[in-house]
């Protein structure tokens, strides 16, 4: 039975720098590998810190802020949504994506909420 997961693609201050030739073949062969196992629903790459906003409704008053956000060392940079048998499929699919060597990359498993429907 397949699952789905979310992938989250995370910069961090301990990857290491990509020349960019390098970090699109390795972009290429991750996407041709996904395809080829039929891997690959949906995915973005998403704005940098300084174009986000978090928002926090506390005692009925919304705060929003602009980024980036200091407290941040890790930015949100894209996501993937892949059906795998399991987490480990995806786990080592990853492994292959330029991220994993530049930032972090966490795998979560999607579930379905008990309103939703099959």
């Amino acid at each position: 039975m397949s699952n789905r997961y979310l992938v989250i693609h995370m910069t961090h201050p301990t990857g290491t720098d990509i020349p960019r030739d390098e970090d699109q073949r390795m972009l290429e062969g991750w996407l041709a590998e996904g395809e080829k196992k039929g891997m690959l629903q949906s995915g973005a790459p998403t704005a940098p810190a300084d174009q986000a906003k978090s928002v926090v409704v506390r005692e009925g008053r919304a705060l929003i802020t602009d980024g980036p956000f200091p407290e941040f060392t890790e930015w949100f940079a894209g996501y993937d949504i892949i059906t795998a048998e399991s987490i480990d499929d995806v786990a080592t699919l990853m492994t292959q994506h330029p991220t994993a060597i530049a930032g972090r990359v966490y795998v979560l498993p999607l579930v379905k909420l008990p309103w939703d429907e099959d």
